[in-house]
């Protein structure tokens, strides 16, 4: 179920005495039967007021109320969970990610100063460049930015909260204390967008993704080259980081969870633990989209693993879709897209960035030719989402959404079931595999240990 709050300026001087009221509409003239006195009592307007218990639920319906009440035995209102609300549109449509939030603030020119307003001001390391904190300084150029992706047909908004953790505002100087507000800023700002749009066409629901990025620090590699075992950060302190900014995501009223640009495996593992930690803890859950970063050869930048690994080291967790972004053009992203589609048994999900920087450190893949590449990834079945990361605009999110029309989603797969190991490559034992031996090497002979078994 869901808060819903009665916009009276709207709603009719009568109402009948069934308990069905509101379905979803703000407008009787989608109806071919709006005359109907009975349509006209009971079609009233609504405002959707997601509250911590219920901020996953959306009432949906295009059937008039007439008809509704009709097609149904006991009268209640229709209500569809966000979980159930997106398989069903996924299952119907290819759903349109936004773009970057980077390359849109870029065009705010805003200065040191002005990024830190007078909050700020007097902080000791420089803060242009975590714009996270421009969800507190300058929250309505955040909101025109998502703003900007909606009106160019995004269904999905994500927030601008990639580096709001802990671990990640280390590097900014910037207190613990500091997760929380900063991670309701962000889901405000897109809540607050996305909000407008689901009012003006309660037909085609919108919803708020809360970004989670990788930070900085990584655990699957070391990062002092005089001590290999050498960790920057602990894995129970990136889950207690993460558990701090999932908890904030979650209570301000996100629809999902989005851990995205994943470069090292064991990161994205503590923020799927922290994730799932905080569900067990609280009581309250919510669809989890991934995804990942891979260089041209397919394989995470600092786990080093290839895509089936990837996708069987973490396939324990339930989620909506993993996909891949950023890194890569849409050209080269095309085989791992690909083997995506085949092997995972979830949604896809994929936003490349627009191109490759020249030189300059500008994007240069124009809209249109973007959309051109990834209509051809949706046309061979592989893609449930689709959007853009580093260097897509507004103008590549319509120019893509235009494209997806009217292309079939990309339909579940159901790999057979078989035990898989994944290291840095995915180790799969079938029944027909011959004698497989699993260890280390040892020196049985001069081996002081063994000559005393």
């Amino acid at each position: 179920m869901i808060s819903l709050q009665r916009d009276r300026s709207h709603a009719p001087s009568t109402r009948p005495s069934s308990s069905v009221i509101g379905c979803g509409c703000s407008d009787l003239e989608q109806y071919d039967d709006q005359d109907d006195p009975l349509n006209r009592a009971i079609c009233v307007k609504w405002v959707y007021i997601p509250t911590t218990e219920h901020k996953n639920a959306l009432r949906l319906s295009k059937t008039s109320p007439r008809k509704l009440l009709e097609s149904t035995s006991t009268m209640s209102t229709v209500v569809l969970s966000g979980n159930q609300l997106l398989e069903s549109l996924l299952s119907e449509r290819i759903l349109i990610l936004d773009g970057a939030m980077g390359t849109q603030v870029q065009t705010l020119n805003l200065d040191e100063t002005q990024a830190r307003g007078e909050r700020f001001a007097g902080h000791t390391k420089d803060l242009v460049r975590f714009v996270d904190l421009l969800c507190l300084t300058h929250p309505d150029e955040i909101t025109a930015i998502h703003h900007g992706f909606l009106a160019a047909g995004a269904d999905i908004i994500e927030t601008n909260s990639f580096g709001s953790s802990r671990v990640a505002m280390e590097e900014f100087g910037l207190p613990a204390d500091l997760v929380q507000e900063l991670n309701f800023a962000a889901v405000h700002c897109a809540r607050q967008a996305v909000d407008e749009f689901n009012e003006r066409t309660p037909h085609k629901p919108r919803f708020v993704a809360g970004s989670i990025g990788p930070t900085t620090k990584q655990m699957a590699i070391s990062t002092s080259v005089d001590d290999p075992a050498h960790r920057a950060v602990s894995f129970d302190q990136m889950v207690d980081s993460y558990y701090a900014q999932v908890a904030a995501l979650v209570e301000a009223g996100v629809d999902l969870l989005f851990p995205e640009t994943v470069i090292d495996t064991l990161n994205l593992k503590s923020c799927l633990f922290a994730i799932q930690k905080y569900f067990d803890d609280s009581g309250q859950s919510c669809p989890v989209m991934l995804s990942a970063a891979v260089n041209e050869a397919g394989m995470t930048f600092v786990s080093s693993q290839k895509l089936e690994a990837f996708w069987n080291a973490i396939s324990h967790m339930p989620v909506l879709s993993v996909g891949i972004n950023c890194a890569l053009g849409p050209q080269p992203m095309r085989p791992h897209i690909e083997t995506l589609a085949e092997i995972c048994p979830c949604y896809i999900s994929c936003h490349p960035n627009a191109g490759l920087p020249n030189e300059m450190g500008e994007y240069v893949l124009a809209p249109d030719e973007m959309a051109r590449l990834l209509g051809d990834f949706a046309a061979n079945g592989w893609l449930n989402i689709v959007g853009g990361c580093c260097g897509t605009t507004p103008a590549h999110i319509a120019a893509i959404s235009s494209t997806m029309e009217g292309l079939a989603p990309h339909r579940k797969t159901a790999p057979a079931v078989s035990t898989q190991l994944s290291g840095t490559e995915l180790l799969t034992l079938r029944p027909d595999s011959n004698f497989t031996m699993i260890g280390e090497r040892t020196n049985v002979t001069g081996s002081r240990k063994f000559s005393r078994l």
